[in-house]
C-alpha cells in the first residue's frame, strides 16, 4: 500500500473530460503519484481506447463495490448516477491502494506541479478541506441568489443532526478533497455498523459524501485534523468564471494558490462525448453566449 494516490469516478459522458485530466496528471505529476480511473465494467474498454500512452490504471466501479462487505452492488447501481457514484468514490479506500487518496471529479485540471506535500503533511496525516463556505455565500449574497444558502444550510443541518453535532456549520469541500481510509473506517466502525447500515443506505439518507467523511473526522477523530483551503479553484457556476475572467483572473495568477481548477460539466456541454449534451434549445443558448464571450 502507497501513502497517497490519485482517484477519479467517471462515466463515458465524462471521456472528454477525464482525459484532459489524465493529460494534465500527466504533466504536472512530478512525484509520479499513482492514479486510478474507475468507471462501469461496460465502459472500460472506451476508456481503455482513449486513455492510451497515459500513466493510468483503469478500474471497474462493481470491484470498488464488491470489495464492502455489506454493499448491495444491483441497489447501488439503481441509483441515479449522481447519487451512487458517491459510494463508490466513498468506497475506493477499501481496495487497499493507498493510506490516503485525492479524489478528483472529471472536470478538474492540473495546472501546477504537484506533490505529497500539497496534500499530506510531513507526517502523513491529511489535509482536510474546513472553513464555512463564505466565499460561495458571498457570491450567492451578491448575486441575490438566495437557494444558493438555502441549500448550503440545509445540507449542513441533515448531516451535523444525525451526528447530534450542535456549532457551527461547516464545509468539507470543494471537490477534490483528500480523504484517509481511516476516517472512513471510523465511521462504518462506529455509525454505519452500530445502525446495520450500509455506506449506500447512508448516502441514500444524506447524499453528501464530503459531509460524511467531514462529521465522521470531527466526531472520532481518526486523524488529526488539518484545515486547509480548496486545493483548487472551483467555479460553482458559470457567473463566477466570468466575474473572475472579467477581473483578469487568470491561471497564472490561480496556480499561486491553487494546484488546479474546475470547470463545471454543467455549463461546459461542449465537453460531453460523444456529442455535446443537452436539448436543441440549451445547445443553441450556449453557444450563443460562447460567441458573445460569455459561459
Amino acid at each position: 500500500m502507497t501513502p497517497f494516490a490519485l482517484y477519479c469516478k467517471s462515466y463515458s459522458t465524462d471521456l472528454r473530460r477525464v482525459v484532459r485530466l489524465a493529460r494534465s496528471v500527466q504533466q504536472f505529476n512530478k512525484e509520479h503519484l499513482p492514479f486510478y480511473i474507475s468507471v462501469q465494467r461496460s465502459e472500460m474498454a472506451v476508456f481503455n481506447e482513449h486513455l492510451q500512452g497515459l500513466e493510468v490504471t483503469l478500474l471497474a466501479d462493481e470491484d470498488i463495490l464488491g470489495a464492502s462487505p455489506r454493499i448491495d452492488t444491483k441497489q447501488v447501481q439503481n441509483m441515479p448516477g449522481a447519487v451512487s457514484q458517491q459510494v463508490v468514490k466513498a468506497e475506493f479506500w477499501r481496495l487497499g491502494y493507498s493510506t490516503a487518496y485525492l479524489c478528483l471529479d472529471s472536470d478538474a485540471i492540473f495546472i501546477r506541479p504537484f506533490g505529497l506535500d500539497d496534500f499530506l503533511a510531513p507526517d502523513g496525516t491529511p489535509y482536510t478541506m474546513m472553513d464555512e463556505a463564505h466565499d460561495l455565500l458571498e457570491d450567492a449574497l451578491l448575486g441575490k441568489r438566495d437557494r444558493i444558502i438555502t441549500a448550503f444550510n440545509q445540507e449542513a443541518d441533515l448531516v451535523q443532526q444525525l451526528f447530534q453535532r450542535v456549532g457551527r456549520r461547516y464545509s468539507f469541500g470543494p471537490f477534490p478533497l483528500v480523504w484517509h481510509q481511516a476516517v472512513w473506517e471510523s465511521l462504518d466502525t462506529h455509525f454505519l455498523q452500530p445502525r446495520g447500515l450500509s455506506l449506500a443506505d447512508a448516502i441514500i439518507q444524506a447524499p453528501i459524501e464530503s459531509r460524511w467523511y467531514g462529521e465522521a473526522l470531527l466526531a472520532y477523530k481518526a486523524v488529526a485534523l488539518l484545515p486547509c483551503q480548496a486545493l483548487f479553484k472551483v467555479y460553482h457556476y458559470a457567473w463566477q468564471y466570468d466575474q473572475d475572467r472579467r477581473s483578469g483572473m487568470h491561471t497564472d495568477q490561480l496556480l499561486k494558490l491553487y494546484c488546479g481548477v474546475i470547470y463545471q460539466s454543467a455549463w461546459e456541454r461542449d465537453m460531453d462525448w460523444p456529442t455535446e449534451g443537452g436539448g436543441l434549445l440549451s445547445r443553441t443558448g450556449r453557444r450563443i453566449r460562447r460567441r458573445l464571450k460569455r459561459i
